[in-house]
């Protein structure tokens, strides 16, 4: 049975830095201002940047905050293969990736080289936290140092380049790779459209904790599905905690 010790699957949840347009700073609003015109619409006018911000500010790192950060190992008990799965979340983000840091410290000090997988992870994840990271202020720790690697150098790990078997032009979501690969997902309440609104509505981290975790665990089964992995699916573990509850 292959070892995974040294991935760290993660997945994070991010929302817009304020709940709306009107609350940035003068400068950021013209500098969002500038961003809305680049992004894609339809119709003949362009939209108002208000509700532009409302609607997609939460997945551009410069105009965005980590509110969750959820992740996973694979260990092996008693010659049973299980998944520990935990989220961390909160408001201040700079604290939140301080915990962050000291998890992928840990994994480093256990395994050495730590690689991240996840989904769309190259493209999303991985560069919205190393931008969260300097914006903060906080050094990053080495296996996000990834300025002046070649690609070959750079071992994370992407389910949805995995699928994409060459194709450069493919966009695949993860609930659909899932659902065609006959992967059992756990069924949350929210979807990532509506991450921002429970932060700012409802501020509900828990929820969005759960829908985070329940990310990473169908990553993980994704992922052992496309490396053909032929061994038992790992049993889910949840760290007990705010926010960590069995979904």
């Amino acid at each position: 049975m292959e070892s995974y010790a040294n991935i760290l699957f993660v997945d994070i949840e991010t929302v817009s830095v304020q709940p709306q347009f009107s609350m940035l700073s003068d400068e950021m609003q013209a500098e969002w201002e500038r961003k809305a015109r680049l992004i894609k619409h339809t119709g003949d006018t362009l939209p108002d940047p208000a509700n532009v911000f409302t609607d997609r500010a939460g997945i551009y790192s410069e105009f965005a905050k980590i509110v969750c950060i959820a992740f996973g190992t694979i260990y092996t008990s008693d010659g049973v293969r299980r998944l520990r799965l935990k989220a961390i979340s909160g408001d201040d983000e700079k604290t939140l990736l301080e915990e962050f840091n000291k998890v992928v410290t840990k994994m480093a000090a256990l395994h050495g080289d730590v690689r991240f997988c996840g989904h769309n992870i190259k493209e999303f994840d991985i560069p919205f936290n190393c931008r969260r990271f300097i914006i903060n202020g906080l050094t990053l720790p080495p296996c996000l140092m990834l300025s002046g690697r070649k690609p070959w150098e750079i071992t994370h790990i992407d389910t949805m380049e995995l699928w994409k078997f060459g194709d450069v032009k493919n966009y695949t979501a993860l609930s659909l790779l899932a659902a065609v690969l006959g992967i059992p997902s756990p069924k949350g309440d929210i979807d990532g459209s509506m991450v921002s609104t429970v932060y700012w509505n409802e501020h509900d981290l828990d929820r969005i904790s759960r829908y985070c975790m329940g990310d990473v665990l169908t990553c993980v089964r994704v992922f052992l599905r496309l490396k053909g992995d032929t061994g038992a699916p790992p049993e889910p573990e949840y760290a007990d905690g705010p926010g960590n509850a069995l979904p």
